[in-house]
């Protein structure tokens, strides 16, 4: 409905708001829903739904645009009041969707920081953030147009290779979470996106992107289950800030990436750009060997 481009803007940090809310609620009710021995499943299953949501957003929303740009706005608005209702409906009188009574039922964020394996989540949660939303979204386009000479096709052809990866790993990766442990499935996770960042550091061809995306791909599907069961692992109660605080590390790190990796590259090119995402992930890589085992745990490593 917006008249003006200030109403935009205003309308759009009004959905960012309720996004934040929606989005930290959904989460602290799926780690409270599941046990440890459906946590990493779960997890898959909600991340693939943004997934779909992501990838057939565009899909649709460009049809629509076609007649209209007002279109797809009216459909998310439309699917939003569906949501809304359904929460509302169905979370009716719900104990798990209730606010805590008492400080036992909730666990506090001093309580969390005190804990390895949510601070391991942590540095995850920052380090996909970073890599796969901030440089995958920012400097790797522009790297593959201005040094590799590349087209917005073949650029095209290399994320859609990523997504594929993605989606056929992200149920798999969940059950191995479940099965074998969530150190094993952070490790290839982050052995993967190691990978990724190596191959995107010494591509001098450009056939090398692709194989660049199918690791990163690969990487998401494993690490997107990481954090979430971590923390529903160990969280001890109802901690919507403990929950929060560990999307706004994603988030935040999405948001510097572009700044930071686009300054360096501006400064220095684009390989040492690439240098500080293959160390960063180096680092993760060896942070993630050290995970406590956290499912089923009786006492918690700190």
């Amino acid at each position: 409905m917006a008249q003006s481009y200030s109403q935009l803007l205003l309308f759009r940090a009004a959905g960012g708001l309720g996004s934040s809310m929606f989005s930290v609620a959904a989460g602290s009710l799926l780690l409270r829903v599941t046990s440890d021995q459906q946590r990493g499943r779960a997890q898959s299953l909600y991340n693939g739904s943004f997934l779909i949501g992501m990838v057939g957003g565009p899909v649709v929303g460009g049809a629509l645009s076609a007649f209209s740009l007002r279109a797809p706005l009216a459909i998310y608005a439309a699917l939003l009041t569906i949501s809304s209702i359904s929460a509302g409906l169905l979370l009716r009188g719900s104990q798990l969707a209730a606010k805590p009574e008492g400080k036992s039922e909730k666990t506090s964020l001093k309580e969390a920081f005190a804990l390895r394996p949510y601070r391991i989540a942590l540095a995850i949660s920052f380090s996909t953030g970073f890599i796969l939303f901030g440089m995958g979204r920012s400097i790797v386009p522009l790297f593959m147009v201005e040094d590799m000479h590349v087209s917005t096709t073949y650029m095209g052809v290399g994320f859609t290779m990523a997504s594929i990866a993605n989606g056929l790993l992200l149920l798999r990766a969940g059950r191995l979470s479940d099965e074998r442990g969530r150190r094993f499935v952070a490790v290839v996770g982050s052995s993967a996106l190691f990978i990724s960042t190596a191959l995107l550091l010494f591509t001098v061809q450009a056939w090398i992107f692709f194989p660049a995306m199918i690791f990163s791909g690969i990487a998401g599907a494993y690490l997107s289950t990481v954090p979430g069961s971590l923390v529903g692992d160990v969280l001890k109660g109802k901690g919507g800030q403990v929950i929060a605080v560990m999307q706004m590390s994603g988030d935040f790190a999405a948001m510097i990436a572009p700044v930071l990796l686009g300054a360096i590259s501006d400064a220095g090119g684009f390989r040492p750009a690439f240098i500080l995402a293959t160390l960063l992930m180096a680092a993760i890589v060896l942070v993630t060997t050290r995970i406590p085992e956290t499912r089923n745990s009786v006492h918690l490593t700190r």
